[in-house]
């Protein structure tokens, strides 16, 4: 939506070699495709004409690419649930950069289909509390049925809601996957001395202000960015790209994904799909665009 809204930066570089044109318009843009091999040249061999593969690839009815950039989804899962590998890794990239630990007390801002896959992996990686947190309704009743241990909204209550589900100490993680800069002062608040946040939305050229000067200054927290193109050097040489993509396809099938897809629309709807999710984005949590 920021791409689609004009919130990047024009001048900065895409992020992907399938993607065409620049942040600024016009764009061929997307990068959660999946599709079925319908030819394969003679020197493909991990791969099979019927094959559901996943590939980081712009919203298109038809493409050519390496066989390397074809990933095979497995056996048993939907076309559906894969669209969201994409997501997926990202929330697992997100819980290594948090450094997640046995009886952390986690709190997640935003309850969009990151963050509520973001949820379900805390719940896996050993989080004793997972407060998610969200202004729509919708969404923090998705968190709840995706195994959130209470969803609460932003606002002056949150503190004290927090500090209530943490024996009184605060939050060990802050996570901001919401895309509002102001879940950033909302996350100082609500945690323990010496926690730690993760900043992992994009916000684009969207300002951000935070204010330094009381608890982040005095409780020594910390702040650091979570993106998906790159692994935490501190994991090396144990943690590769390979392995977390690998984790992501494991967890594929384990995890409540399709009930996170609310709106399915054809390619050729595309145009309305996006005029609901920028109008009417409480209405939604993730749209899929079908081909058939």
């Amino acid at each position: 939506m920021l791409v689609y809204r004009g919130q990047v930066d024009p001048g900065l570089a895409l992020d992907l070699p399938t993607l065409r044109g620049s942040f600024a318009f016009p764009i061929k843009y997307g990068y959660a495709s999946v599709g079925c091999v319908e030819a394969a040249g003679p020197e493909v061999t991990r791969l099979e004409i019927g094959d559901l593969v996943f590939v980081h690839h712009p919203h298109q009815t038809a493409y050519v690419v390496a066989d390397s950039a074809a990933i095979l989804v497995p056996p048993r899962t939907e076309p559906e649930a894969a669209v969201l590998l994409a997501n997926l890794e990202t929330a697992v990239n997100i819980i290594l950069d948090a450094h997640v630990s046995v009886g952390d007390r986690v709190i997640v801002f935003g309850q969009g289909v990151v963050g509520l896959l973001l949820t379900q992996v805390l719940k896996r990686s050993g989080a004793r509390t997972v407060i998610a947190v969200d202004p729509v309704v919708r969404r923090r009743e998705a968190a709840l049925l995706v195994g959130a241990d209470a969803a609460i909204e932003p606002g002056p209550s949150l503190v004290e809601q927090v500090k209530a589900l943490t024996d009184g100490a605060g939050a060990d993680i802050a996570i901001e996957v919401s895309g509002n800069p102001a879940a950033l002062d909302l996350a100082i608040d609500g945690l323990r001395f010496q926690g730690t946040i993760v900043a992992a939305s994009w916000y684009g050229t969207k300002p951000v202000t935070l204010h330094l000067g009381g608890a982040f200054h005095r409780n020594r927290l910390r702040i650091v960015s979570s993106q998906v193109s790159h692994i935490d050097p501190a994991l090396g040489p144990s943690w590769t790209r390979e392995r977390r993509l690998q984790t992501a396809i494991d967890l594929l099938p384990k995890l409540k994904i399709r009930e996170l897809i609310t709106h399915r629309f054809s390619i050729a709807e595309a145009r309305d799909a996006y005029e609901m999710l920028d109008e009417h984005p409480e209405e939604a949590i993730q749209v899929v665009f079908r081909y058939v």
